[in-house]
């Protein structure tokens, strides 16, 4: 799990993905992503982020802003793959919520190392039905690095949720896939939620 403090990093140099003047109109999956990345941010630049005696609201805002945008139960169902299927109602439940608590407590604490990342929009594929679609941006870090960022994205009631990101072709969904299909080899659904609960535990510590 070490490789999600990297993305969850990167995830929050989104800040500007503005189309330039001679790219289409932002689209509504553009434009979700796009309202939280800025909400986020505007939390992080009040005076009274620096304040721990005031950042609290402050946090709850950011984290409710990661719910709003990531659909967390389609991002769960992706990265268990076909034994998502054996595992309970009730499990999915706890897992969903365990593994949302994980990405939720390592990108609050990625936050503070923010440090005005560029991030260019550089292109948008759809599917042919217009259920997904894959936005691709360009991040170029301080040391001039620059960094290849797509978000998948799908539809869920009014806006556009992320269910999977791609840092440098590298998905993050199959990157959990691997290690939860690895410890799914010889533990249980239950004993699988405990490891991931056992890793907050860690993060916010």
């Amino acid at each position: 799990m070490k490789s999600i403090a990297l993305v969850l990093g990167l995830l929050f140099a989104a800040p500007c993905l503005a189309s330039t003047p001679q790219t289409p109109a932002p689209s509504p999956a553009l434009q979700s992503l796009e309202i939280s990345t800025t909400r986020i941010l505007n939390s992080i630049k009040n005076p009274d982020y620096v304040n721990p005696a005031k950042r609290g609201p402050l946090r709850r805002q950011i984290e409710d802003e990661v719910l709003h945008i990531f659909d967390f139960k389609e991002f769960s169902s992706r990265t268990v793959g076909a034994r998502w299927r054996t595992f309970s109602p009730d499990q999915q439940s706890r897992f969903s919520d365990a593994f949302a608590d994980l990405l939720i407590n390592t990108y609050v604490n990625k936050i503070d190392g923010y440090n005005g990342e560029q991030v260019a929009y550089v292109g948008e594929t759809r599917s042919p039905s217009g259920d997904r679609t894959e936005i691709r941006t360009v991040i170029t870090m301080k040391d001039g690095k620059k960094v290849p960022v797509s978000y998948r994205m799908l539809p869920k009631g009014s806006a556009w949720h992320v269910y999977d990101v791609l840092i440098e072709n590298v998905s993050l969904v199959m990157n959990y896939r691997t290690q939860f299909q690895d410890i799914l080899n010889s533990a249980t659904p239950d004993q699988l939620i405990e490891r991931v609960k056992s890793k907050v535990l860690e993060v916010r510590k």
